[in-house]
C-alpha cells in the first residue's frame, strides 16, 4: 500500500485473538457500538474499511448504521448479501469432532480449494477452526434499501465457487443495488480466495486521485 494508507488490524470481538470473549447478537447495534470506540481509540474521524467474510460483514453493517465515517469499503467474499448455505455450516460443526482428519475436510468443504492453498495458510487455518467456537447461526442479510444508501465507493470481491455463499447473488445484487460499485469476480474460487492485496490497495491508492464529483458507477472486472 502506499504510504497514505495506514492499516490497523483489529481483533473482532468474540472472534479469533485476543479481543473481548463476548460475543453480541449481530443483528444489534453492538458491534457498530464497539467499533465506534476503536475509531476514538485511534484517534479516527473517518476510515476505509476492508473485511474479510464476517469482516465484511461487519464492515457493511458499520458503514449502514455510520455512513459519514467510512470513506471507501472494501469487501472479500462478504456474508449478508447472498444467500448462506447453513447445512454446509451444520456439516462444519459436526466434522469438528473427527480431529485433524475432520478439520481437514471442513476445511475444504468452506474453501472449496483446500488443495491450492499454501501449506502455511492450511495450517493457520487449522489452527484457527480447531480453537474457534463458529458462529452456527443465520447471519442476517441486508435489505436492497441498505445496499442502496452506501455512497461510499465498495469493492466487492468474490470467487464463482463459493460453497458458503451464494456469489452470484451477492454479486448481482451488489451491481443492481449499490451505487458506486466495483466487482471484481475470480472464476474457479472458492470462499477462501488467494490473496487480494495489491487488488485491495489498487482500489484504496486509486480513490485518491479520484475527484469526489466523480459520478456514481457499477462495475463488474473478472480475475
Amino acid at each position: 500500500m502506499r504510504a497514505a494508507n495506514r492499516p490497523y488490524s483489529v481483533d473482532i470481538i468474540g472472534e479469533p485473538g485476543l479481543s473481548a470473549p463476548s460475543r453480541p447478537p449481530l443483528a444489534s447495534p453492538a458491534h457498530a457500538e464497539w467499533l465506534d470506540e476503536v475509531w476514538a481509540g485511534l484517534g479516527l474521524e473517518t476510515a476505509s474499511v476492508v473485511g474479510i467474510s464476517l469482516g465484511g460483514w461487519l464492515g457493511l453493517d458499520f458503514a449502514v448504521r455510520r455512513p459519514r465515517r467510512v470513506t471507501a469499503l472494501s469487501l472479500i467474499a462478504p456474508s449478508g448479501i447472498g444467500r448462506q448455505d447453513h447445512m454446509l455450516l451444520l456439516k462444519v460443526g459436526v466434522l469438528r469432532l473427527f480431529g485433524r482428519r475432520g478439520l481437514l475436510k471442513s476445511l475444504e468443504l468452506v474453501s472449496g480449494r483446500q488443495a491450492a492453498l499454501p501449506e502455511p495458510l492450511v495450517d493457520a487455518l487449522l489452527l484457527v477452526f480447531r480453537h474457534f467456537r463458529p458462529r452456527m447461526g443465520r447471519i442476517p442479510r441486508f435489505s436492497d434499501a441498505d445496499l442502496a444508501g452506501l455512497s461510499m465507493p465498495v469493492q466487492v470481491v468474490m470467487g464463482s465457487d463459493d460453497a458458503l455463499l451464494d456469489s452470484r447473488e451477492t454479486r448481482d445484487r451488489v451491481v443492481r443495488c449499490v451505487p458506486n460499485a466495483s466487482v471484481v469476480w475470480i472464476d474457479n474460487a472458492g470462499h477462501v480466495l488467494p490473496p487480494q492485496t495489491a487488488t485491495v490497495s489498487g482500489f484504496l491508492s486509486g480513490l485518491q486521485s479520484v475527484p469526489s464529483e466523480t459520478p456514481a458507477a457499477r462495475s463488474l472486472t473478472t480475475a
